[in-house]
């Protein structure tokens, strides 16, 4: 049996695209939930888990981050996927036919202005590839979803409107996810490195803890806040940085942030992705 990448969501989600495009020598697996994907891989049923974080439109997926601390599993790569949204519908069915949309939450967000334009309503889904089998189930030429011309071809549906997302570049990122880390390994493209960290009690914490990257030249791409346990005293930060934890610069400035730091924990060394390197290219 060939090892297998599991994902979130039905046969057809952009999960599902993200493992073709990243892994083609991999089998997806698809997944009910992300803890799910993530459990695969721990127990084994899977080689590495894809785990979408955020969208360049939408923002940030609800949650994933703090499932990221508990999952007992390593950021291995990172994956830039180029996220097309599709209105399917019933084979012979007419955009002018469609009163009700369904999708994710966070695919709804992201073609506001198609919905708005054509006077659509919609209703939140579990799943996108999941909105697709129901519309096919239904068989009412008035139901469509968005999703991926994948999900379109696995529940036989027409593609009725294409490419239908509000921005041009909408881009979902995605975590590759292992039971093991690696951290022999140098990118093309530079290295990233994730971790988490919670910052001590005391005046200017953040700003001090922080303050080794800027002086020793460290740019840090990423820093979250979330609070644990449902304790307004207990926030704790999600960071990316650009290096490798061996670099001299790097060190210092992980050394300088542990002193003003009640626990910082890393959770993956990997290449950072030729679509980060280009963007920002571009952008200088």
């Amino acid at each position: 049996m060939p090892d297998r990448i599991a994902f979130q969501g039905e046969p057809g989600a952009y999960g599902h695209q993200a493992c073709l495009d990243a892994r083609p020598d991999l089998e997806p697996l698809p997944c009910a939930t992300f803890e799910d994907a993530m459990a695969a891989v721990r127990e084994g049923r899977a080689e590495l888990g894809m785990i979408g974080v955020e969208n360049s439109t939408y923002g940030r997926v609800a949650d994933v981050h703090l499932l990221l601390p508990e999952s007992g599993l390593h950021i291995v790569d990172e994956a830039f996927v180029r996220v097309h949204i599709n209105l399917l519908a019933l084979p012979g069915a007419a955009l002018t036919d469609i009163r009700r949309v369904r999708a994710m939450g966070i695919l709804l967000g992201q073609a506001r202005g198609f919905l708005r334009e054509h006077g659509l309503a919609t209703l939140a889904w579990s799943d996108n590839a999941a909105a697709a089998r129901e519309v096919a189930r239904l068989g009412d030429p008035a139901e469509a979803a968005l999703a991926s011309e994948i999900a379109a071809e696995i529940n036989g549906l027409a593609v009725l409107a294409r490419h239908v997302e509000d921005t041009a570049n909408n881009t979902t990122r995605f975590l590759i996810m292992a039971r093991e880390p690696d951290h022999r390994r140098r990118g093309d493209y530079g290295m990233m490195t994730s971790f988490i960290f919670r910052v001590r009690n005391i005046p200017a914490a953040l700003y001090k803890a922080l303050g080794g990257f800027a002086t020793n030249g460290v740019n840090m791409t990423k820093l979250e806040s979330y609070m644990v346990g449902g304790r307004f005293t207990a926030t704790q930060f999600y960071a990316e940085i650009e290096g490798h934890p061996e670099d001299s610069s790097v060190q210092l400035a992980l050394e300088e942030l542990d002193y003003f730091t009640d626990m910082v924990r890393l959770l993956g060394v990997y290449p950072a992705a030729r679509r980060r390197h280009e963007e920002q290219h571009a952008s200088t």
